[in-house]
């Protein structure tokens, strides 16, 4: 009598585990402000130049059961560099740099998640800058995750990563101390409901 009813049982149970379990969707909360794309790069070996991008947007999804699910995807304006130097950003925006009047957009699509335990992970995706796409590898750090005051759920990030600009096809070249760019990202997440 027992076997009857413990065989089906388990085979609930084995369908319950194996049941795929579908990532969480997250929209980067630019609108408050939550999320930053930061850059550093040196200026003739002397000193650093500080900026970011005002104005960029994305999402990403993310699954605690399954971290190697994970996706992302960024696109960011061009023209909003600021490095906070009028004259500068507009010189950024040039054809010395990222020559915004013909490369309107840079993009990040991620194509894999490595979680490396302890709340670390490597994001590899392809970015496309200044009209050329390579694969990146940015350090990724989970920060958190939880409800926030406002009845939402939020989920936060930061990486990291250098760029060569050469890599990019961007013709500039200040020496070699100002060759490699520094990346930095934070993002807060909105859970999509």
């Amino acid at each position: 009598m027992k076997k009857r009813f413990l065989v089906p049982l388990l085979a609930a149970s084995i369908v319950a585990i194996s049941a795929p379990v579908s990532a969480d969707d997250y929209v980067i909360d630019t609108k408050g402000a939550h999320a930053f794309v930061q850059f550093k790069i040196s200026h003739l070996g002397y000193g650093w130049v500080i900026g970011r991008f005002n104005d960029f947007s994305g999402s990403f999804s993310y699954d605690e059961t399954n971290p190697a699910a994970s996706k992302v995807s960024v696109t960011i304006n061009p023209t909003s560099v600021d490095s906070n130097h009028a004259e500068r950003d507009k010189h950024l925006r040039s054809k010395d740099f990222l020559k915004v009047d013909e490369f309107s957009t840079i993009t990040f699509n991620s194509t894999s998640y490595e979680d490396k335990g302890d709340n670390k992970a490597v994001l590899k995706g392809d970015l496309t800058l200044h009209g050329v796409t390579k694969s990146v590898a940015l350090d990724v750090t989970h920060i958190g995750a939880g409800k926030d005051p406002w009845g939402g759920y939020r989920r936060g990030f930061e990486g990291t990563t250098k760029l060569t600009l050469k890599d990019f096809g961007i013709p500039m070249d200040l020496g070699p101390a100002s060759r490699e760019l520094e990346v930095f990202v934070s993002v807060e997440g909105i859970k999509k409901k």
